[in-house]
């Protein structure tokens, strides 16, 4: 692609304010001079364990510290990335989908059951026309129990039917048509649906990955573990990708059960992450994000600055913390490590989502939040999202022409850690 081209997708106005200290600097400066060696052991890792058909990512950047804080297997942003990366996202559909054997030829995608949410509904639409011109037949197929004959739903960005599922012997149909492939868009977080449960067509991502059996905690467990490989490779402190954790067992927020063991973990975990602000001569306090292992939206999640703050957490507190998306009771928490987030979007605090096809970067967004601070969640009520313009920077950077853009190779490569682990998580679950 000319140089032309390539300012036209990078404008100024799309780049955050941000500021970086030494760790990261250092960190970055590293991967710029080692991208040989990082893209050679990337490709060895899709040899040895496939990615996802599709991730989202979720990185902090704190100036001295970049780590993703969460990954999502059902992304439904795709309407939040900039459509100048829509052919990207398409070359990265076909690629995945010719390595299934058969090669499919229909997809039947199964979006979340809240259909009226219209920033959804424009996702699904944006990934259904993804997949229709990497030259696929789609039908939108859903898990209401009530719908029973087809529905139209009508979007701006472009109408759908949506079809109900049927199941006959060991194959899903919506009308007359029983497609190759399904797609799950749903992260099935209220349980397993038996329609899908051992079908011959193949399920992409498996029913298994759903958030009814996932964990947050086994996620970071197998990024921990592909930080220190990398670490390794590199010879840098892991600690400058990875976001300090642990989990607790059974807990219920209402009784006040699983507290104590909560409230311990805290305490050792802020001691960890101080050593480390010390060794780095970092000012300011540590403190912990403690959220639901499973489930997704940002509910169920809490900033925590000491350990006490959650033996003082009022009723309306607890209540916001009992339960996940859907209504579903919160009975496991991870605590992890708190990332301040130094980027900023004109007067608000923002944070990058990085998405990914098969191991491709095909874009993100940032999450940008005008009443919370560089210590909260963002992803919150009030949320508003601005494309990442990234092109080639972000798998190819260009030193002497855009020395600010070379952040974004640092956030691809992060993103693709964390797809790596995915990707292990995955194929451990497969075994199990």
């Amino acid at each position: 692609m000319g140089q032309a081209q390539k300012n036209l997708y990078l404008p100024t106005s799309a780049v955050p304010r941000f500021s970086t200290t030494a760790p990261l600097f250092d960190f970055e400066q590293r991967l710029l001079e080692k991208q040989e060696t990082i893209e050679s052991w990337l490709h060895a890792q899709w040899l040895k364990t496939p990615a996802p058909f599709y991730t989202s990512v979720d990185l902090r950047n704190a100036g001295f510290k970049l780590a993703p804080v969460d990954t999502n297997l059902f992304p439904g942003g795709f309407n939040n990335l900039n459509p100048t990366f829509l052919p990207l996202c398409v070359q990265a559909a076909q690629f995945s989908l010719s390595q299934v054997e058969p090669t499919p030829k229909s997809i039947l995608l199964i979006p979340e059951d809240h259909t009226r949410n219209l920033f959804y509904l424009q996702s699904l639409t944006r990934l259904r026309d993804i997949l229709t011109k990497a030259g696929f037949r789609v039908h939108i197929g859903s898990l209401l129990e009530d719908l029973t004959e087809p529905r139209e739903v009508i979007v701006p960005s472009g109408n759908f039917q949506l079809e109900a599922i049927r199941r006959e012997g060991d194959r899903v149909w919506v009308g007359e048509h029983s497609p190759d492939l399904v797609l799950l868009n749903n992260d099935l977080a209220g349980g397993r649906p038996s329609i899908l449960e051992n079908i011959e067509q193949l399920v992409v991502p498996p029913v298994r990955l759903g958030w009814s059996n996932r964990l947050k905690s086994e996620h970071f467990s197998e990024y921990r573990k592909v930080v220190r490989e990398f670490s390794h490779l590199l010879e840098i402190d892991p600690w400058v990708v990875d976001p300090l954790f642990t989990d607790c067992g059974a807990v219920n927020f209402m009784t006040r059960s699983g507290e104590e063991c909560i409230v311990d973990n805290a305490e050792v975990l802020l001691q960890s992450i101080q050593r480390k602000y010390t060794e780095y001569q970092i000012d300011q306090p540590p403190f912990l994000i403690v959220k639901a292992d499973q489930g997704t939206y940002g509910m169920g999640v809490m900033t925590v600055r000491s350990a006490q703050e959650i033996r003082k957490l009022n009723r309306k507190q607890r209540t916001r913390m009992a339960t996940s998306k859907g209504g579903l009771e919160v009975s496991r928490v991870i605590l992890q490590e708190g990332v301040y987030t130094s980027e900023s979007w004109e007067d608000a605090v923002a944070e990058t989502v990085i998405y990914l096809i098969d191991r491709f970067l095909v874009g993100g967004f940032y999450r940008v939040h005008t009443s919370r601070g560089r210590d909260e969640n963002l992803n919150a009520p009030g949320m508003r999202f601005e494309p990442l313009s990234f092109e080639e920077s972000c798998v190819t950077p260009d030193i002497p022409l855009n020395p600010g853009l070379n952040h974004f190779y640092a956030y691809g490569v992060v993103a693709r850690l964390a797809l790596v682990a995915a990707a292990r998580e995955i194929a451990q679950n497969a075994l199990s």
